[in-house]
């Protein structure tokens, strides 16, 4: 399966597509993301990762892993709603990058996801779940955090940062007991 970096690949995404033309003889400079950007891509990850989730509680080979993927679709609708309600509260409309590739990125872990089974699902769902929250905890470290400038959404990505950590450590104990 490809894994895909969501959201370091989103950060790297909004970067590009944020960045001001500027003539080649100066130099360019990627605009940080502002906050209604942030709300966008937050949600976007959560909406994604329930999704990707959702399929291996119907088709993971393992109570392990149907259980495992149980919990990250219970863990990411709570955070995407703490997400929604912070939105409707400081009336934050949320705006995707344009052109939001990333979209694309998903359509196909979703295919691959949907065209898999058994053994090779779970880790190739696995695989993702890894590779997702890793990128989830580089792009709220190193980008979406720095960039936020409410205070209130900077306390949400604080708060549920320690939950991608688990999540991430938890997808990499179970692959890592699958052996080679």
């Amino acid at each position: 399966m490809r894994v895909t970096s969501y959201l370091a690949g989103a950060m790297t995404f909004a970067a590009l597509t944020l960045a001001p033309t500027v003539p080649s003889a100066r130099a360019t400079r990627a605009v940080a993301p502002d906050d209604p950007t942030i709300c966008a891509i937050f949600d976007a990850a959560n909406t994604w990762d329930i999704e990707t989730s959702g399929i291996a509680v119907k088709k993971g080979s393992t109570k392990a892993v149907r259980d495992l993927a149980a919990m990250f679709v219970r863990d990411h609708e709570s955070v995407r709603q703490q997400g929604r309600d912070l939105v409707k509260k400081l009336g934050v409309t949320p705006t995707p990058p344009k052109d939001f590739a990333l979209a694309t990125d998903h359509e196909q872990a979703m295919k691959t996801l949907n065209g898999t089974n058994g053994k090779a699902f779970d880790r190739a769902y696995l695989e993702h779940e890894v590779s997702y929250h890793k990128a989830v905890i580089d792009a709220i470290k190193g980008t979406l955090l720095p960039a936020t400038q409410n205070a209130e959404l900077k306390d949400l990505q604080v708060k549920v940062a320690p939950a991608f950590e688990a999540h991430m450590l938890a997808a990499q104990r179970l692959l890592d007991g699958m052996g080679h």
